[in-house]
């Protein structure tokens, strides 16, 4: 009976998808009625040599989503044939601002019609992280998590089942690649960057990296570790600080910024000093947003991932239940302001 079931042993989708997929393929093109009973997991063990748990995982799958049901000492049956039954996804995002917007709504597109999303926020509070994210847990049928902490979170983030979790925009080193992990190389995206950027950052006599407290920004250990690295390697005096007032703003340095009210506050801050912005002193910003485009007269620099194109990934993983960890790739954006 099982051997109607079909996958390819050799395809990148996990064969639980497959089997998945193939159910309600039978269901939409009418060869599964609702009522039909379901081949028994041994009979698919037996005529696709797919392993029991790979199976049940499928069942279940499509159990919580209300397409099949289970009755005990019997198996499975067809229970609905609505198979554009709504899919619920969980994501935990710190905050929202331009880029992750950005990042939404592509994701959102991406995932496709019959998905339900409801967004968190932690705010960089990691007792709320972990509150919000227990207190879900069994409630969705996939979970899109940012643990932008720069601690050990797998304690608290592995209590999902990994196979209905995709970890964004930071990777996890305890996870393996049984985990699904879409995340940014922080240290090597700004070090590249900047090692792309030094002919222009050659006309400045230093670097400042400005890390703001604000709640809303989160700056990886790996943005410091790639700063002090490029800094080192290259020669070029440097400093770190964590308050931009105008006695901190100087000619002939060039400064890396990331909020945008940061960038707005530094800008006026040039302005009231009377310096040219390019010229006297420059400006370098991480994630590339719209406003960055128009700010100044020629745009802000910026060294920015590709959100647009993340949030289509994510949303690829998720559907295709892709597992490893892949990481998202960066650039530098020229303009006017270094």
């Amino acid at each position: 009976m099982g051997k109607y079931l079909q996958i390819e042993p050799n395809a990148q989708k996990p064969k639980y998808q497959q089997l998945i997929d193939d159910i309600i393929e039978k269901i939409q093109n009418g060869t599964l009625q609702r009522g039909d009973q379901l081949p028994t997991i041994n009979e698919i063990t037996q005529s696709l040599g797919v392993a029991r748990m790979t199976i049940i995982r499928a069942y279940e799958e499509l159990r919580e989503r209300g397409i099949v049901a289970a009755q005990h000492g019997k198996g499975y049956f067809v229970a609905s044939t609505d198979v554009q039954t709504t899919m619920h996804v969980f994501v935990l995002f710190d905050a929202m601002n331009a880029y992750k917007e950005t990042l939404f709504h592509s994701l959102k597109e991406a995932l496709g019609d019959n998905v339900a999303i409801n967004l968190f926020f932690h705010y960089h509070d990691l007792k709320v992280f972990e509150n919000v994210l227990i207190n879900n847990i069994g409630n969705y049928n996939f979970y899109i998590v940012m643990p932008h902490f720069n601690e050990d979170v797998s304690h608290i983030v592995g209590q999902i089942p990994k196979e209905k979790l995709l970890v964004l925009d930071i990777d996890i080193d305890e996870f393996d690649n049984d985990y699904a992990v879409l995340y940014q190389n922080f240290e090597e995206n700004i070090y590249s960057g900047l090692q792309e950027a030094l002919p222009l950052l050659k006309k400045y006599k230093a670097i400042t990296l400005f890390l703001s407290k604000n709640q809303f920004q989160y700056t990886p250990n790996g943005i410091t570790k790639g700063f002090k690295r490029f800094t080192n390697d290259f020669d070029i005096d440097s400093r770190i600080i964590d308050n931009l007032e105008v006695d901190c703003i100087e000619a002939g340095q060039a400064y890396i910024l990331f909020l945008e009210s940061d960038i707005i506050r530094f800008m006026n801050h040039v302005n009231k000093k009377g310096l040219k912005l390019g010229e006297d002193v420059g400006l370098l910003t991480y994630d590339d947003t719209p406003i960055k485009q128009i700010l100044g007269e020629d745009g802000i620099t910026t060294i920015s991932n590709d959100f647009q194109k993340m949030g289509k990934i994510a949303g690829r993983m998720v559907r295709n239940r892709q597992k490893g960890k892949v990481a998202s790739p960066c650039s530098l954006i020229v303009r006017g302001s270094l």
